[in-house]
């Protein structure tokens, strides 16, 4: 028997403990809804009573496709504890990877929840499959979960998933390809989340919000295990619009956030406060902590003490602007591999540009390509039906190939330098690593996002969509701006690195035209097809900026 907790006994033992205690908060036109830990244990036990009534073979996979909210923790909590695998899936897939992921994982019954335009959706659901519709956000046609629930009595057993068990196929949003299922097991839950709670001291007067996709394995390791492994809250974000206002209504303690979410926090300070009165503001001591302490409560991190950043690279002039306002970035490494446990940076040991040393457990070193390996016990159990593909991510003895390029240093500390499979050879024979020098550009306030390229020509070329305060300035300024980076950068990159032109392209990268993953991280495959053919044109341009037409 393991020595862990899995998630299902620690929502017994807090149902025990603490029943009265609020566990989830859900805005829903802008009036709060509340769900203690008795009454999450009461709606997961009716509907894994429901999936048990259904007959279905043990070990069953059972997808999930919402945005976050109190019924997404409840069916995937339900989902185990009936017998079954979890299959989540993110809210804004189109209906042919809804199609492909659903007919992979061959899953029997769909809960559709909280979504944007599922009409456009709802076509890739394959016949047979058996879907149900949340409380609050309900699809016409499909069964509802208070009328599956009506009546049905409880499971009172509480029902414990072997360590060895499958509990969830997570399919990864992939810069590139088809979305791989990721295996995960009971044990790999418990092992990386007992672990990482200790670890970052979170109790259970913490509170989480969530507003990233929970399909996705950070939001769903930090804040759905992160609760359930410390007692702590959870309250969610109502909508994009609404997102700032529930924040600093939240004022949670422990806050995870994408390299573009803190560009949008910067953007929307500054745009409040120019750079310069900020800057009079903070170099009077009195003043300073009145003006920290008003940004801090605005932005709804006044309360906040592990304070997150993951997912992509983030520049360490953002991580340092951020910490002149006492708000201390703590870079995170992980990836769905390896259950989102690899490095993070604690709040009293930052070192920027670094993702902090290994985790307890953790093995990690590089290879001759100076590739990071991980190893752990919570390591995935494969890719789902590609047992080639999972034998070729894995050395062999044992280390997860990641696929990230490495340094570390003699206190363990862990540099992301690139992407192994990201570089890119010029007409000149050079390999050029494009992440280290889109780190470098995106510095620049105007830029919002970069991608390096060099693909058929003999210099790299940077192409770049522009910030909210960049589009309101001159074509002019945006080129004076720009020229300037190149000044800066180039002479810090090797002859064969350094940057012919910078193209400013017409439209933005976004997730709804499948440019971005759901993470925010750019598709750099999907990006170079489109524009790969007009590479030559751009870098025989005779000026340093050129403008998309």
């Amino acid at each position: 028997m393991s020595i862990y907790s899995s998630p299902l006994e620690m929502l017994y033992k807090w149902e025990q403990e603490t029943p009265d205690k609020v566990f989830l908060r859900q805005p829903i036109n802008d009036k709060w809804h509340e769900w203690t830990w008795k009454q999450t244990g009461e709606e997961v036990r009716k509907m894994a009573a429901a999936l048990k009534g259904m007959n279905l073979p043990a070990g069953s996979n059972i997808a999930l496709i919402s945005k976050n909210c109190a019924h997404w923790i409840f069916s995937d909590l339900a989902i185990m504890m009936s017998g079954h695998v979890s299959v989540p899936m993110y809210p804004n897939l189109n209906a042919e990877t809804i199609k492909l992921i659903l007919e992979h994982s061959e899953a029997k019954v769909c809960f559709v929840g909280k979504l944007d335009g599922w009409e456009a959706m709802r076509p890739g659901v394959p016949a047979g499959v058996r879907c149900i519709s949340f409380p609050f956000y309900t699809e016409p046609g499909y069964e509802t979960w208070d009328e599956l629930v009506k009546g049905v009595k409880p499971v009172e057993d509480d029902v414990v998933r072997l360590p060895n068990e499958m509990a969830t196929i997570i399919y990864t949003s992939g810069t590139t390809g088809m979305p791989k299922g990721v295996m995960h097991s009971f044990h790999n839950f418990s092992f990386t989340a007992e672990n990482a709670v200790k670890l970052i001291n979170i109790g259970n007067s913490s509170k989480f919000f969530s507003y990233l996709p929970l399909c996705h394995i950070a939001e769903r390791f930090l804040v759905e295990l992160g609760a359930l492994y410390s007692g702590g809250s959870i309250a969610f974000s109502e909508s994009l619009e609404k997102f700032p206002k529930n924040l600093a209504e939240v004022q949670p303690t422990v806050f995870l956030g994408v390299p573009r979410i803190w560009s949008k926090f910067q953007q929307g300070i500054l745009g409040k406060m120019p750079q310069k009165k900020l800057d009079i503001f903070l170099n009077i001591p009195i003043l300073s902590s009145i003006v920290k302490n008003k940004i801090k409560k605005g932005l709804g991190l006044s309360e906040a003490t592990n304070i997150f950043v993951g997912a992509a690279p983030m520049p360490a002039s953002l991580i340092r602007w951020f910490g002149r306002l006492d708000i201390n970035i703590q870079e995170a490494y992980a990836m769905t591999e390896n259950c989102c446990y690899s490095h993070v940076t604690l709040s009293g040991k930052i070192r920027i540009g670094c993702v902090g040393q290994s985790l307890p457990h953790v093995q990690v070193k590089l290879n001759e390509q100076h590739e990071v390996l991980t190893k752990h016990e919570g390591l995935m159990l494969g890719y789902y039906k590609e047992p080639q593909m999972t034998k070729d991510s894995f050395t062999e003895d044992g280390y997860l190939r990641t696929g990230d390029e490495g340094k570390i240093d003699s206190d363990g500390y862990l540099q992301i330098t690139g992407r192994v499979k990201d570089i890119f050879k010029t007409t000149k024979g050079k390999y050029v690593a494009p992440a280290p020098i889109e780190m470098k550009i995106s510095v620049n306030e105007d830029v919002d996002q970069v991608c390096v390229v060099g693909d058929g020509i003999a210099q790299p070329i940077a192409m770049i969509t522009l910030s909210e305060a960049g589009k309101k300035k001159a074509k002019e300024e945006i080129e004076r701006s720009l020229a300037e980076t190149m000044k800066i950068v180039n002479p810090k990159l090797d002859q064969h690195e350094m940057l012919k032109r910078m193209v400013v392209l017409k439209g933005d990268w976004t997730v709804e035209n499948k440019l971005l993953t759901p993470t925010l991280k750019i598709k750099r495959n999907e990006v170079e097809k489109i524009h790969r053919g007009k590479y030559e044109m751009w870098y025989s341009s005779s000026t340093e900026v050129v403008w998309e037409n």
